[in-house]
């Protein structure tokens, strides 16, 4: 019986160790007012490839960055929310804001991809899909980054986070743009 008990209770504890750890909160362990983790990922845009990769530290230091994953270059669901983005780029560099799309394509997709849409952006490239896991957009069953929109703002706190993005309707856009407004008046 004693044996029994001591076993229920290491369980327990294990569990609750491993339920307290980030990784394991799931899906909404990264909240508005925390700190958005650092990355470094190979992109390419219309006209180039930056192997060398954009720093999201070297892009806040410009402006406040909105971080749009999405599942795969050359989809549809993609491409409409990258046209999206694409077509109201003025409207979002109005907001002083930098756009910087990411999935776990390989830059030579990207480079393609945004060549064809003519996207006035960076595409980064996530191919192991690291940043997409610190971000919990990534989607294990898939295998795909999760369609997520964060905003982060110069000093590197979150402040904007959906993570139910819907590119087939226009209120996620709009949400995002709102959320945009207040940041940059803040």
């Amino acid at each position: 019986m004693t044996i029994n008990r001591n076993v229920q209770f290491l369980t327990a504890a294990a569990l609750a160790l491993l339920f307290s750890t980030p990784l394991a909160r799931g899906q909404d362990s990264l909240h508005v007012g925390e700190t958005a983790p650092e990355f470094t990922l190979p992109a390419a845009t219309k006209d180039t490839i930056l192997f060398q990769g954009i720093r999201l530290h070297d892009a806040l230091a410009k402006s406040p960055v909105i971080l749009a994953f999405y599942p795969a270059d050359w989809s549809g669901g993609c491409t409409k929310e990258m046209c999206t983005m694409r077509d109201n780029f003025k409207a979002l560099g109005d907001l002083g804001v930098t756009v910087l799309g990411i999935s776990g394509d390989y830059v030579f997709s990207h480079h393609e991809w945004a060549s064809r849409l003519g996207l006035p952006f960076a595409l980064l490239s996530d191919h192991n899909h690291a940043v997409a896991k610190e971000y919990q957009s990534f989607d294990e069953k898939s295998g795909n980054d999760r369609r997520t929109v964060f905003v982060v703002d110069r000093k590197g706190i979150l402040r904007y986070v959906d993570r139910s993005y819907n590119s087939q309707t226009a209120d996620s856009f709009e949400k995002l743009q709102k959320a945009l407004a207040m940041v940059k008046e803040g």
